[in-house]
């Protein structure tokens, strides 16, 4: 009886070791086809051919497993083959962790980014004056910090809103940050326009409504200048990061990705901050990451508190709105700080920072 049991049992790790060849081999197949699915932008599930897959299993089940038993069996060798292409794409991508375990540190005019230590980009949502963004940026430049933002093209959901100075914005962007030393962020929001920009900003801001603005995304790609990218309003991590690889596909690693809030049913908030996105971008991906605390909340009262879950949940920087006097400006004033207000904001940052080492 003895006898008879090891010869059965050998008998099963034969036929299991054949399985795992069989399955190993299935695997390799499955990654050929999702390389062609790549390669032809195909969508790597398909239900209807899972579905033909399983019919024809059971139409040829003449053994004592029932139907329902294999289809449960197969089902999870299907899904562990989708979940292999999904790996092999991501370690295809140039931006994922996988292809550059090491961080990418970007230097914005001496400015490092990602480098460990955190970093802050403040200004008004919208030039509107010389003076006007000279008095942040001298707020800014006393606080010691580099990052100057301030919108020229404004992208707006009514057009009857301002929509910014454009070339003149930019123009006075150049002028207050060469008087005050400062590296200065601006969104573009035309590939005809980043030619133009590239004289006047250190930084190209792809904002939201544009992430997945393909022409511009290659655009700046090509621009070789670094590049801040948004999350779209409804855009998954996903595709969040494939825009970003849009930019770096064109030879321009020099990208800094920024969560600035996503588009769900709450109306608390302007948008809400998916803050789980940090920790998932920084281990998807070797790109350092920003939020945003004034476009994701919207709100003056929640800046400070968004802006330590950042710093808590590993960011590599946060961005804000400052404006001398946000009840006279021209676009989203609910949400920009006056300068005392600045002062405060960053005074209680510190501390945080200083808590964190």
């Amino acid at each position: 009886m003895s006898n008879e049991m090891d010869q059965l049992r050998q008998q099963m790790d034969d036929i299991n070791l054949e399985i795992l060849d069989l399955i190993n081999q299935r695997a390799s197949v499955v990654q050929e086809i999702g390389k062609l699915k790549t390669k032809q932008s195909i969508i790597r599930f398909d239900p209807v051919r899972e579905r033909e897959m399983l019919d024809y299993i059971k139409e040829n089940n003449n053994g004592p497993f029932q139907d329902a038993t294999l289809e449960h069996i197969f089902k999870e060798i299907f899904k562990a083959s989708l979940e292999l292409q999904e790996d092999d794409h991501s370690k295809a991508l140039l931006v994922s962790r996988k292809k550059k375990p090491e961080n990418t540190v970007v230097n914005l005019k001496g400015k490092e980014v990602g480098n460990g230590e955190l970093s802050y980009v403040f200004g008004p949502c919208a030039v509107e004056s010389y003076e006007q963004v000279a008095a942040v940026a001298q707020s800014v430049k006393e606080k010691g910090l580099k990052l100057l933002r301030g919108g020229a093209f404004k992208p707006r959901t009514s057009p009857y809103d301002f929509q910014g100075l454009g070339v003149e914005g930019l123009q006075i962007l150049k002028k207050v940050a060469d008087e005050y030393d400062l590296a200065v962020i601006s969104e573009i929001v035309n590939p005809a326009h980043i030619e133009e920009a590239i004289d006047y900003i250190d930084v190209i801001q792809i904002g939201a409504r544009n992430m997945q603005n393909f022409e511009l995304l290659k655009a700046a790609g090509d621009a070789k200048k670094p590049v801040l990218l948004k999350r779209g309003l409804s855009a998954t991590i996903s595709e969040f990061i494939n825009a970003a690889e849009y930019i770096m596909s064109r030879g321009n690693g020099d990208i800094i990705l920024c969560e600035r809030g996503i588009r769900t049913y709450e109306k608390a908030t302007r948008n809400t901050l998916d803050i789980s996105a940090v920790p998932i971008l920084k281990k998807e991906t070797h790109l350092p990451v920003m939020v945003d605390v004034t476009h994701s909340t919207g709100r003056r009262d929640l800046l400070l508190p968004t802006a330590k879950a950042a710093i808590a949940v590993g960011a590599d920087g946060v961005m804000a709105e400052v404006h001398p006097d946000p009840a006279v400006a021209l676009s989203d004033s609910a949400q920009q700080m006056d300068i005392p207000t600045f002062d405060q904001f960053y005074k209680e940052i510190k501390e945080v920072e200083g808590r964190l080492k």
